[in-house]
């Protein structure tokens, strides 16, 4: 199986923030289900199109006739890891489908070689993107009520909401410090593009705080 890595800025490239993560789960899966693994791996490029060197390498590599292919599939610690575009995942659906290899996801426990996990991850996919739009739209329909009313919704929106949701959810259970070493390790970077620091964590959680007291004000 070609176990493939992703991450999406240059920091993380050059200090491994998120890859190792990745090796690690991939690695210990693939242990659990008698694999071996060929590594693929682009650092620091993003997951809005699948116009990645590794990543178009790799399914070169899938693309070969099945009596003469090497590889049974792909494996990812992560969906999101190899694309965040439903249409782009489809169109990988339809190589894998033509050319009869499978495509693991193991944050989803989803092997496309099995009709019901490839309607998982397509369900899956498709629920993400479309609650994306909409937090998109209502967050955005919040800050222009607040502007009209005259009030500073600050950089809240600088941070992408699956950064900010999961930042949240971290906080619920954890300290500052494992929320920042759980988002780095997960891919996420702050707003700018850094790794988390718990300071950073700490002025995050206050603005999405205060963001969403304002928007709960707004929604009354």
């Amino acid at each position: 199986m070609i176990g493939y890595l992703r991450v999406s800025t240059e920091e993380q490239a050059t200090s491994g923030l998120g890859l190792e993560a990745q090796r690690d789960t991939i690695q210990r899966y693939a242990e659990a289900h008698g694999w071996d693994l060929l590594w693929y791996e682009d650092a620091g490029l993003s997951a809005k199109s699948l116009n990645r060197p590794q990543l178009q390498a790799a399914l070169d590599r899938l693309g070969a006739a099945p009596k003469r292919r090497d590889v049974d599939g792909i494996v990812v610690a992560k969906l999101d890891r190899l694309s965040r575009s439903v249409a782009d995942f489809a169109s990988v659906l339809e190589l894998a489908r033509a050319r009869r290899w499978a495509l693991v996801a193991i944050d989803l426990g989803v092997d496309t070689s099995t009709p019901t996990g490839e309607l998982v991850a397509n369900v899956m996919m498709s629920v993400a993107q479309w609650e994306r739009r909409v937090i998109g739209e209502r967050t955005s329909a919040a800050m222009q009520a607040a502007k009209r009313a005259g009030k500073h919704m600050g950089r809240v929106s600088a941070l992408p909401q699956a950064a900010a949701d999961r930042l949240l959810a971290l906080r619920t259970t954890c300290t500052l410090r494992a929320t920042a070493d759980a988002l780095n390790a997960e891919g996420f970077t702050t707003a700018t593009g850094a790794a988390w620091t718990t300071n950073a964590v700490a002025k995050a959680q206050q603005r999405l705080s205060a963001h969403q007291r304002t928007e709960a004000a707004l929604a009354a």
